[in-house]
């Protein structure tokens, strides 16, 4: 098994992890309000858990260049499509960049702040560090994109 196997797998795997237990997690906290057990945090579990899930989707997204569609294009010539997918790429760099500007100025803000979740103190900053760490990923691998696909 070669690396980008075994790093898709990790991502599914990791990913898939956080997005059921998510929904175990909302399973559970709407049977208890049901049964008058309530489920105490869950929003908080269920919160930390769908970033995760989403950090994950996005990079197996990026890097295996499974986004989602529309193909109304085709029909331009194979020249304006290749610049077109290179405005493209720059696009989400910049959408990128200015997540990983505003993310980073939070974290940095933060950084000594202590933060946590109400209930079940459930620390922020791992939860912006692993943002940071995929905005980053995902900055590469486009930056990576751009470059190879200006190579002639």
């Amino acid at each position: 098994m070669n690396f980008r196997q075994r790093l898709h797998g990790l991502l599914v795997w990791t990913a898939g992890g956080a997005l059921l237990l998510a929904m175990a997690t909302d399973t559970l906290a709407m049977l208890g309000r049901h049964l008058h057990l309530p489920l105490l945090g869950s929003i908080e579990i269920v919160q930390a858990a769908v970033l995760i899930a989403a950090a994950g989707a996005l990079l197996i997204a990026t890097i295996f260049d499974s986004h989602a569609r529309v193909h109304l294009l085709q029909r331009l010539p194979t020249r304006v499509l290749r610049q077109l997918g290179s405005v493209n790429t720059l696009a989400g760099i910049s959408v990128v960049l200015a997540l990983l500007a505003g993310s980073a100025w939070i974290t940095a803000d933060l950084w000594n702040g202590h933060e946590e979740s109400e209930l079940l103190r459930i620390p922020w900053l791992p939860l912006r560090l692993i943002v940071l760490l995929m905005l980053l990923s995902l900055l590469g691998v486009q930056l990576r994109r751009l470059f190879a696909a200006r190579r002639p």
